[in-house]
């Protein structure tokens, strides 16, 4: 999930760069949600091990 939170920031910043706006604003905003999924996942992960 982390991989593809990375992936859609690229996506972003090469878009941003040839002046995509609404690809990069996109792209952005699923980067943004893959990687609040991968924390979530992440704590809840993390607390059910230490149980």
């Amino acid at each position: 999930m982390l991989h593809y939170a990375l992936v859609f920031l690229v996506i972003a910043i090469i878009a941003a760069v040839l002046g995509f706006g609404g690809i990069a604003g996109a792209a952005t905003g699923i980067a943004k949600i893959l990687f609040i999924i991968f924390l979530i996942l992440a704590i809840i992960a993390f607390f059910r091990r230490a149980s």
